[in-house]
């Protein structure tokens, strides 16, 4: 293994008197791709702090190889001083670095570098942090939550930009598909030390819960030792005039290391209030329109949504998904078109800027609406710490006020919020903001278990295929567009993921200039081959029989209910559609290669 560029070791914090850190570690080698994961509140960004030099331990050492450089990428960057935003991304580059590669990040992230920094966006701050950390091309990159505030088609550029630099890379994300995408080794914080394993976040979950099944036959074990101490503390004792004081405080001992023992920090419990069963019809949407001012939101767009059923948003910020799920609900009245609303509906919603948290709330007052001191839910009143607890809120926390909550704890309340509402619709606008990994497992397990429909707008794609029935994504020019199943399946039918606003409906342009006929100048040829010749006069009619397959294929993909009804067929279209496309822009590729060929030889 090469010479580590940063070393962590044995490094030890303490906070207001309680542990963060004991004895943790992080090492990383040149183009490690590192994942470190944990869960919130677990230290994890302290520890990114601390290896980027920018708070100190209160133990342990820290080494960084000399030369090397490094840029650490904040959840909350700070943008003040700056003139423009390509001043602060310029501020950011190295002697030698290259400076057209700020300017380019820019761009590619949607920015001009003219903005005004103190006018950003939460996402917009966060695109200008990413370049400033990306544009010198550090040997070490950290990056804490990188893709935070971000959109299907940031996310996805950023991916492909982190797979291609030269950097190692230290990651912390709650985006599951990102760092299976990105991670090849795994760091795991948990109660206050570091576990280490050489594969990547795809392989984590197994190797964790590993872990913890064997700390709880340890603990099982020494709860059966302490119980035959006792039995011998009881009968034992009794018979002997002396008493054998080594065992009593081997038992002593023995109970002090169980009550001392740190357990790993309990589970969120979600459950839902249901309400009455809705009717089989939910939703249905005919021909609904909706623009503000010259700008078409949803054009044409029908769904029929039935009970039960789990439908997924996605497309760029901007696209309008929290205006489409307004009026499928009837919070929005559409310019033209119908939408009606089955009998007996009952939502529970959660915006996912959190605005139903009144900021003078304390975190008990948020639960109970400021009414005594119980919660009902799921038809039973529970008192406020035992529903708080539940989402891993402490009692002591209960007269905290909302704006003390960091981001992760106000995910936590608002979902806590939404959960207990009596409900047969759930209404999910970005649910997994700010929330860490198992509390996503459970909100996956709590959606797969409710018994009414659910409607969820995220840019989480893991999350989307492990929770959505079918797909609504944003094709441009105001159309949307239903695919049945997850997010993995809807870009194997469309061809594409999600692409940025701007460009949703933009036609790739061919590049002439980079454009040559295999092997040959064509200055040299004086004319077409035959088999060029043959190739050009036959691949129009090939590229019509492609596309009439396209198109029987994606008819039988339309159909919603073929995923449910028959999954192999589904399954069997969808690779057999995938196969087509691709053999269709091999076919469009080579033609224009030799249409091209022919022009200039011709010319």
């Amino acid at each position: 293994m090469s010479p580590p560029l940063l070393l962590l070791q044995d490094i030890s914090l303490t906070f207001g008197g309680t542990p963060l850190l004991t004895g943790a570690g992080l090492g990383v080698a040149a183009r490690e791709r590192v994942c470190l994961v944990g869960r919130n509140g677990s230290g994890k960004s302290t520890l990114l702090k601390i290896a980027a030099g920018l708070i100190d331990a209160d133990s342990g050492e820290r080494f960084l190889q000399p030369g090397t450089t490094m840029r650490y990428l904040p959840q909350e960057p700070d943008l003040t001083g700056f003139a423009t935003v390509l001043a602060y991304v310029e501020a950011g580059l190295g002697p030698g670095d290259d400076a057209y590669r700020a300017s380019y990040l820019l761009n590619e992230l949607g920015l001009t570098g003219a903005e005004n920094p103190d006018r950003l966006s939460g996402g917009e701050a966060r695109r200008a942090a990413l370049a400033r950390s990306l544009a010198p091309e550090p040997d070490i990159l950290l990056l804490d939550e990188p893709t935070n505030h971000l959109d299907l088609p940031a996310i996805e550029w950023l991916e492909k930009e982190l797979a291609g630099l030269k950097s190692a890379l230290v990651l912390i994300s709650h985006d599951r598909r990102f760092l299976e995408n990105l991670s090849r080794a795994t760091i795991w914080l948990d109660r206050g030390v570091t576990r280490r394993i050489e594969r990547g976040f795809s392989e984590f979950e197994g190797f964790r819960d590993q872990v913890l099944e064997e700390e709880e036959r340890d603990r099982q074990k020494l709860a059966q030792r302490i119980g035959m101490e006792e039995h011998w503390l009881r009968y034992g004792v009794t018979a002997r005039r002396k008493r054998n004081q080594r065992r009593v405080q081997q038992l002593a001992d023995l109970r002090q290391d169980l009550r001392t023992q740190r357990r790993s920090t309990g589970n969120v419990k979600l459950n839902v209030s249901d309400a009455e069963i809705s009717g089989k019809r939910v939703v249905e949407a005919l021909a609904i329109n909706k623009a503000f001012g010259a700008e078409t939101i949803v054009k044409d767009f029908s769904i029929r949504i039935h009970r039960g059923d789990r439908v997924g948003f996605v497309g760029p910020n901007g696209a309008g998904k929290s205006t489409l799920l307004n009026l499928l609900t009837g919070q929005l009245a559409p310019d033209s078109g119908t939408v009606t609303l089955g009998a007996g509906l009952q939502f529970a919603m959660l915006d996912q800027h959190r605005e139903s948290l009144d900021p003078s709330w304390t975190l008990a007052e948020a639960l109970t609406g400021g009414r005594g001191d119980t919660v009902t839910v799921g038809g039973q009143a529970k008192h406020v710490i035992g529903y708080m607890k539940d989402f891993l809120f402490a009692p002591e926390q209960a007269r905290t006020p909302v704006t003390a909550l960091s981001g992760g704890e106000r995910g936590r309340l608002t979902l806590a919020r939404a959960l207990a509402q009596p409900s047969n619709m759930l209404v999910l606008d970005e649910p997994t903001n700010d929330l860490d990994l198992e509390t996503l497992d459970l909100l996956q397990e709590m959606i797969a278990d409710y018994a009414g429909t659910v409607l969820l707008v995220s840019h989480d794609r893991d999350f989307l295929d492990r929770t959505v029935s079918s797909v609504v994504a944003f094709e441009g020019g105001g159309r949307w567009l239903e695919y049945a199943g997850g997010y993995t399946d809807m870009v194997a039918q469309r061809g594409k993921g999600v692409s940025a606003k701007g460009a949703a409906n933009a036609p790739v342009a061919p590049q002439p200039a980079a454009r040559k006929a295999p092997g040959v100048a064509p200055k040299q040829r004086a004319k077409l081959s035959f088999k060029d010749q043959h190739a050009l006069e036959t691949l129009p009619g090939a590229m019509d029989k492609l596309h009439a397959e396209i198109d029987r294929l994606q008819g039988i993909l339309a159909d919603p209910a073929l995923y449910t009804r028959d999954a192999a067929l589904f399954a069997r279209t969808t690779e057999a559609l995938s196969g087509a496309q691709a053999k269709l822009a091999e076919a469009e590729e080579q033609w224009l290669t030799l249409e091209m060929l022919r022009e200039e030889i011709e010319g």
